[in-house]
């Protein structure tokens, strides 16, 4: 279980073994540089086995000619790059993914970028970003399997070699994608561990190893947790024989006193719903219910392990949401850290109850420059984006653009989604402050109102990930069940706008 893949740079030389890629766009023609490298009767081979296969050169699309004439290497991978629209717009994580997937199980894989075709870039960011996708799409769960399935993928590590023009730029490049991919692997792995291993208590645990990066994490067990008076949080977490924990994390980069950028995650370890219980089908998924934390886990260790610029709080609410004896029920009336309070109406509207109090909790005690938290909130998201974006609320509308632009850069996509003082009447509680639910209307926008009422004037950003955290559909960067979505975009965030 890891991304399995070590990325090197270095200047066009052909291996002596395991596969050699060559890109090639909709004209189907091989670069002069590539052609001269590989030599005439492989160049041959390449047009005579695109015409019998098809192949038209379409981004995303390859083939492999097996034992090649004149060459050493196992296979040659060919892979389309598309049209001149597509090349000058190319995304060269998602083509990093495309080409480990057309290796099959080539341990070691070389990668011809020095000359691409015409129209795609081939500077030493791009070379990284290829590096970076092909280590994504490396990554597998598999530390519970006994026995190791067939699949048509490569087995142990694997080897992977870019040849581009300056190895020593593109290798500096990849040093800072290198720390935010064991960031993405970090969330990914959190979100897909079972939840008998991974608990609170365990989730902590894990966290607290940041600080061998140079985070100074802080935990607060319940006792400080009930003395503090996040009992909104601790209403959640009380049917359950697992303890909660809130964890705090630090990352001083930035030489002056500037105030904090302020990460916060929803990390409910297992959600059955409580009292309110969910239905059977799928439950299983619902450890997945902390991926909004495992994101903050993941973030922190990618500005820490890139020595980010910046100073960062990561702050997650971790709890276990269970029907018991013991369990919060819905009619119960709870007094949040804010001091307001709040109506249980369902016992499974549980992860602002968590957010309500960690949100509270820094905005008051660290004062930081702006708040986002990450939750698996709603179903609902789903039933308006699909799988294919988060829901995306701010008070903010600065805040809002930057993450819209970070969005576009990374393809981690956010939809902007409305808040207004008209949803508020729908969360308003005949017998408290306020309701943890509103019912199926508009159901991701009244949680994220609920959210907003414990922010106060702090810019604010909510993004509700329950469809693409998790489950969603697989892409050229992961095959896997976790995405680790939000790792990348909020890195992106910090590194454009708050490094300096």
């Amino acid at each position: 279980m890891s991304e399995r893949l070590r990325a090197s740079f270095a200047e066009p030389s052909l291996p002596a073994s395991g596969a050699i890629v060559v890109l090639l766009g909709d004209d189907l023609g091989l670069p002069s540089e590539v052609r001269d490298l590989i030599g005439e009767n492989a160049a041959d081979a390449v047009v005579k086995a695109a015409a019998a296969e098809g192949f038209k050169g379409k981004s995303g699309s390859g083939f492999s000619i097996l034992a090649p004439a004149g060459l050493q290497a196992a296979r040659l991978v060919v892979v389309g790059v598309g049209g001149a629209t597509e090349r000058a717009s190319a995304d060269f994580v998602t083509l990093g993914g495309t080409i480990l997937g057309k290796v099959g199980k080539s341990r070691s894989v070389t990668v011809l970028f020095h000359d691409a075709p015409v129209g795609l870039r081939r500077d030493a960011e791009a070379a990284a970003d290829i590096a970076l996708g092909m280590r994504l799409r490396s990554y597998s769960f598999d530390k519970y399997k006994t026995k190791k399935g067939d699949k048509d993928e490569p087995e142990g590590d694997i080897e992977a070699v870019i040849a581009v023009a300056d190895p020593k730029a593109a290798g500096k490049a990849y040093k800072s994608r290198s720390a935010v991919a064991e960031g993405v692997v970090m969330a990914r792995t959190l979100v897909n561990e079972p939840p008998n291993v991974l608990d609170p208590e365990e989730f902590a645990r894990r966290a607290e190893q940041l600080e061998k990066l140079g985070v100074e994490v802080e935990v607060l067990d319940e006792k400080k947790l009930d003395k503090i008076g996040m009992r909104a949080l601790l209403g959640v977490g009380q049917g359950s024989r697992k303890e909660s924990r809130v964890v705090i994390m630090r990352w001083n980069g930035a030489k002056n006193k500037e105030k904090p950028l302020a990460f916060v995650g929803k990390g409910v370890c297992f959600d059955t719903g409580g009292i309110s219980i969910k239905p059977a089908a799928s439950m299983e998924d619902m450890k997945g219910d902390m991926a909004g934390a495992a994101c903050v886990v993941g973030l922190m260790h990618a500005l820490a392990s890139r020595k980010a610029k910046a100073n960062v709080i990561g702050a997650i609410g971790l709890v276990e949401n269970m029907p018991s004896g013991e369990a919060q029920r819905p009619g119960d009336i709870v007094t949040s850290l804010s001091g307001q309070t709040i109506e249980i109406i369902n016992t499974d509207a549980e992860g602002r109850l968590v957010l309500a109090d960690v949100l509270w909790y820094v905005q008051d005690r660290f004062k930081p420059a702006f708040m986002v938290d990450l939750a698996t909130l709603t179903g609902a998201v789903l039933v308006a984006l699909g799988q294919e974006n988060a829901g995306l609320f701010s008070n903010d509308d600065a805040l809002a653009e930057k993450l819209q632009a970070a969005s576009k850069a990374t393809g981690e996509g956010v939809w902007r989604m409305p808040l207004s003082p008209a949803y508020d009447k729908i969360i308003d509680s005949k017998f408290a402050d306020v309701k943890n639910s509103g019912g199926r209307h508009a159901g991701s926008v009244t949680a994220a109102q609920f959210l907003k009422r414990f922010v106060n004037d702090t810019p604010w950003a909510h993004l509700d990930i329950a469809g693409t955290a998790m489950g969603s559909p697989q892409s050229e960067i992961n095959r896997g069940w976790a995405s680790g979505w939000g790792v990348r975009l909020l890195d992106r965030l910090v590194a454009d706008n708050y490094e300096g």
